[in-house]
């Protein structure tokens, strides 16, 4: 393994603020953590958890397709992840025939398993701190734009030697506002398989109206296999790879989990911003959410009404509306909690706090003296323009003729040079040919041009017509709402990009001077329209505040570290591998309302209702549950049989999948939410009432056995009784 020059770490800048509170990089557990952990109860060492030269928990820990975490469970390369992180691949086998969102997909063996094209597990190798090399060349006077590139070009140079010569992958991401920079090298697998998943009356019982709330009762679970050549390294599919062979996985505990006990997530949290200002919460708060809750709202009631209508619909549009039913939800839990929580005004009596400490040093305040100002005006400033980029991002550009209109500009423009590139034209060709048949099996015209009418109508209204961030398009349009009916409707009429064949007729018969069609195109010219306004009038002026805001985020955080000796910080989420702990338990979401830390079987049938299609129950979980046969799954305390639980981790998107580990380092649950009330978290952290949600692995491993008669996948695990 080729080694990088290590760095030093300044501790005070990866301490915890609250109990609970943090995710941890697992490189500096020894350092940092684990005496914390071990007094709450952890009963290993931090080389357990993450080692180089030896096989630890880590190297059962993957990201899977890029946005959610998966766990080996299973020597032979079995892998666990939640329902809705598998969604898409249980809904690219599905058919009308075959519908394995509605009746689940289990393999009986391993020639049954399924292929899934574009799926990903990939695997970190290590991590180094590189920020001396990183930073080498940056001047402090230096504008965003010149060190943004110093940065690039150090960090490419970087990732090129830590690979040349082998199979890994690298990337370099910041921390701390871009104070500091850590490489990972990663070991990405190309074949994964489906296994076998719930029905969705499991994985997703009670749907949006249970989402992020607790209690919950969802066997939120999915599973696959990784596949290796026979050398156990990553290749593309084929059916001669055989399962990858972990350097670790994960044993599992049948012993469940009782109140107070320790529990760790480990996984790869998506994005976090608790150090924002009093103005960045402002802006989240009461400017940028409430704009993307009322678009997706206005989406999610025109798919849903199309999805009761057709049974083709609902299988087209099930990723998709879970895709955006899960942020919008968040998001209003978001509000609710930042509310709740007075975030801003808390943040206001920090920045009084940290403000009074740095009048004390007269040093620190030659520096830092302006920051706060500074920031605050510019947040005031990029208002318009936050709502502008999110009117265009989560309404018009969320269109899905004008995505996919937009996609065959390149092709436009390689085959509109004076020399056209024949090789490239040709590639890209094949690539819009290949890429059509995915696109129109989960598409319908009626779900999106409705979607179409009822956005236009809802930019116009939240940017206004005289508002120069309108594109121009929409303002000679008129004002009656029949109005953008009509004009949209005679788009879709004469476009191709609403057609399969017309797109396939084109790209199959495509000579020098057929890019002219696209070009004449009414909806791609509506969406060149529209993303050329976006490009040219919305992001310059964005990004112009934004680039701001960023160097002055980065210099008030190095302030904080600095001035803020009572204080103690950690890196906020990136997508990157994470070490989170806590304890179970129970919280007080408001006033008068207490909750437990875990729900039963028997609250699913509670919420049993035939007529309601989130809360329907399969008949077998149900006789089940009568005749009590929970075989060695029930808890043994109560005998009931559990189903999810509630810790005190700290995590975010991306955590979805994460295992849920025990003092001894087994396998106890799957992460997979956020109880609403502290879906704040990303921006501030409330002990009393952030608690993340899992599926109890008994759930689980009941689920796979009894249910749905697939008990020999539980020959190949490591199950502790």
């Amino acid at each position: 393994m080729k080694k990088l020059l290590l760095f030093f770490v300044p501790v005070f800048l990866f301490q915890s603020l609250r109990a609970d509170e943090g995710m941890w990089l697992p490189t500096l557990l020894e350092q940092l953590n684990i005496q914390d952990m071990k007094s709450r109860g952890f009963q290993l060492t931090a080389a357990d958890i993450y080692s180089v030269n030896n096989g630890s928990m880590k190297d059962a820990v993957c990201q899977f397709n890029g946005g959610c975490t998966a766990e080996m469970i299973s020597g032979e390369g079995l892998l666990l992840t939640n329902h809705h992180c598998g969604y898409g691949q249980i809904q690219q086998h599905s058919s009308v025939e075959h519908n394995y969102i509605e009746q689940g997909f289990w393999a009986m063996n391993r020639s049954e398993e399924k292929p899934c094209p574009g799926a990903t597990a990939a695997f970190i190798i290590r991590m180094d701190d590189v920020t001396a090399m990183v930073l080498q060349g940056v001047s402090p006077s230096a504008s965003e734009k010149s060190r943004d590139s110093i940065i690039d070009l150090n960090s490419k140079a970087l990732e090129k030697k830590m690979t040349e010569g082998t199979h890994y992958d690298a990337f370099v991401r910041g921390f701390m506002s871009g104070n500091q920079y850590f490489l990972f090298l990663v070991e990405t697998f190309k074949d994964v398989r489906l296994v076998g998943a719930p029905p969705v009356s499991i994985g997703n019982f009670g749907g949006d109206y249970d989402n992020w709330i607790w209690p919950r009762h969802t066997g939120d679970f999915s599973m696959f296999r990784v596949y290796a050549n026979k050398d156990n390294r990553p290749a593309e599919y084929s059916p001669d790879n055989v399962p990858y062979q972990p350097r670790r996985f994960f044993p599992i505990s049948l012993k469940g989990v009782k109140e107070k006990d320790f529990t760790m997530v480990y996984g790869f949290p998506g994005r976090t911003t608790e150090y924002l200002t009093s103005g960045g919460v402002n802006l989240i708060q009461n400017v940028s959410d409430p704009v993307k809750v009322d678009l997706r709202t206005t989406r999610l009631r025109i798919m849903e009404e199309e999805m009761d209508k057709s049974e083709l619909v609902r299988i087209q549009y099930a990723a998709k509306h879970n895709g955006v039913s899960n942020a919008w939800k968040k998001w209003k839990g978001e509000m609710l909690g930042l509310r709740i929580n007075d975030a801003v005004g808390k943040k206001q009596e920090y920045e009084r706090e940290f403000s009074a400490q740095l009048d004390a040093n007269s040093a620190a305040k030659n520096k830092y003296g302006t920051v706060l100002a500074s920031l605050q005006q510019n947040y005031t400033a990029i208002e318009p323009y936050q709502k502008a980029v999110d009117y265009m991002n989560e309404g018009l550009l969320s269109i899905e003729m004008i995505r996919y209109a937009e996609g065959f500009r390149n092709l436009v423009e390689l085959s509109k040079k004076e020399k056209p590139d024949t090789a490239k034209i040709n590639k890209t060709v094949r690539a819009l040919r290949k890429g059509a048949e995915g696109w129109f099996k989960d598409y319908d015209v009626t779900t999106d041009k409705r979607i179409a009418v009822t956005v236009f109508q809802a930019v116009e209204k939240g940017i206004g017509m005289g508002n120069e961030m309108l594109p121009p398009v929409m303002r000679g349009i008129g004002r009656k709402e029949t109005d953008y009916a009509v004009y949209l409707g005679g788009i879709y009429a004469k476009t191709i990009f609403t057609d399969k064949k017309k797109v396939l007729d084109l790209l199959s018969k495509w000579s020098a001077s057929s890019w002219k069609k696209i070009e004449k195109d009414p909806g791609y010219m509506l969406s060149q329209e529209l993303y050329s306004h976006f490009r040219t009038q919305v992001v310059p002026n964005y990004n112009k505040y934004n680039n701001e805001i960023t160097r002055l985020n980065r210099l008030y955080m190095k302030a904080q570290t600095e001035v803020m000796k009572n204080k103690k910080f950690y890196p906020d989420a990136n997508s990157t591998l994470r070490v989170a702990y806590g304890n179970v338990e129970g919280y007080s979401a408001r006033d008068g309302i207490i909750y437990n830390w875990y729900t039963t079987i028997d609250g699913i049938m509670d919420k049993d209702d035939p007529a309601v299609y989130e809360y329907h129950v399969p008949a077998k979980l149900k006789e089940l549950h009568k005749a009590g046969d929970y075989g060695n799954y029930a808890d043994a305390a109560d005998k009931k049989l559990h189903t999810c639980f509630i810790a005190t981790n700290h995590t975010t998107g991306g955590n979805s999948g994460s295992p849920v580990i025990d003092a001894q380092g087994n396998l106890i649950g799957t992460n997979f939410d956020r109880v609403w009330e502290g879906t704040m978290s990303d921006v501030m952290f409330d002990p009393t009432r952030c608690r993340n949600i899992a599926v109890d692995i008994r759930y689980t491993l009941f689920i796979i056995d009894k249910f749905a008669g697939a008990g020999y996948l539980l020959r190949e695990m490591n199950i502790i009784k």
